[in-house]
């Protein structure tokens, strides 16, 4: 992975700055245990940033030490989570709120694995329910081609860019690890791509596109050479300095197009992982397959895809529901299988026995 460029700056420190015993001065100890254990950069910096909310919020009403954190305080902290509303005037939702909770549960435990309290206080603590929530917008096949033709490929960032949309679409990868992509990470003659310690720090061969290897192709011959520094290491997308992209600034630049594009519909680098998991179930993929594009550990991380890519669950829905249209005075005559088999499709096939449907359809009696 390519090392930060340019270090976060410090901190401040939260609470009394000379007491060792302090909540921030216990939580400094915890974020380097989780270092020393492999977990990425990535996790430990959120851990942190919710770490911090809790301590300050912690400070405001004069509790300083872990020792001084009961059970009621944190259920306090837990309705204020509940109460608190953003600047737009939005609360939180109960993922949210279940993120930052997380964090405060894992420090307790290790607090008193550490021998550093007697009690975990946060041992019992209820958590918020979270909302299976679908995706809020996906694209149609032509909206994300609008947007891919947005760059203007006649300068070299816009050739760097079409390219970077490109891989999102075809690939459907996290920001995250495209920008941590090595130039050998791509290998044209197989047409694959390596995800190198990707989410939970897994590894993963993925397909990508002949247009996508086109465009990767252009920028690797045309643009990159001009861009990278003397002491390049073969991160394959970079700025305009030759410096690996920031995943923020990637989430911006993905964003602008976007609204650029006459698209109306919100969304960023993620947009493109919804469209191209939906539009290959759509297709008719296997979930498993899709599955492992996307590189989830559970399969029911993918099945949420199921519900969006609408367009066989409308097939069925036209093929057997009895208020439809008849054609030529004739209603249509209706295959059993064909619903079936696309509910196989969306929902596996060992959940649906085809036998078994069109043996019911043909001896209706027996049912």
């Amino acid at each position: 992975m390519r090392k930060r460029l340019t270090p976060r700056a410090p901190l401040p420190v939260i609470g009394p700055a000379d007491d060792a015993q302090s909540l921030y001065h216990q939580m400094r100890p915890f974020l380097e245990w989780m270092r020393v254990r492999n977990y990425s950069e990535q996790t430990v910096e959120h851990r942190e940033t919710h770490l911090r909310g809790f301590i300050a919020w912690c400070d405001e009403r004069g509790v300083t030490r872990p020792q001084e954190v009961t059970r009621p305080i944190l259920e306090r902290y837990q309705r204020y989570l509940f109460l608190y509303r953003k600047a737009n005037g939005e609360a939180l939702s109960g993922r949210s709120q279940h993120m930052r909770l997380v964090p405060v549960k894992l420090w307790f435990r290790w607090l008193v694995k550490q021998n550093r309290i007697l009690s975990n206080p946060a041992a019992d603590i209820d958590m918020p329910r979270v909302e299976k929530r679908l995706p809020k917008h996906i694209l149609s096949a032509d909206e994300a081609e609008r947007i891919l033709n947005v760059p203007d490929v006649t300068s070299a960032q816009g050739i760097r860019d079409r390219a970077i949309l490109e891989t999102f679409y075809s690939t459907g990868i996290r920001r995250t690890e495209l920008t941590q992509l090595h130039v050998h990470d791509v290998d044209p003659d197989r047409g694959t791509v390596m995800v190198r310690e990707g989410k939970g720090k897994r590894d993963r061969l993925i397909p990508i596109g002949d247009r996508a290897l086109a465009w990767i192709a252009k920028y690797l011959n045309e643009v990159r050479p001009q861009i990278a520094a003397a002491s390049d290491d073969g991160t394959l997308f970079l700025t305009v300095l030759g410096d690996t992209i920031d995943p923020r600034s990637l989430g911006q630049m993905v964003s602008e197009y976007i609204k650029a594009s006459g698209v109306n519909k919100s969304g960023s680098c993620h947009l493109f992982r919804h469209t191209m998991a939906t539009l290959m179930l759509e297709n008719g993929a296997d979930v498993r397959f899709v599955q492992v594009m996307l590189g989830h550990a559970q399969l029911t991380s993918t099945q949420i895809y199921t519900q969006v890519a609408i367009r066989a669950l409308k097939e069925i829905h036209t093929a057997t529901h009895p208020a439809r249209l008849e054609r030529g005075g004739q209603q249509d005559q209706i295959d059993a299988v064909k619903p079936v088999r696309l509910l196989q499709r969306v929902y596996g096939k060992a959940a649906i026995d085809v036998t078994a449907v069109s043996d019911a359809r043909k001896n209706p009696e027996e049912r």
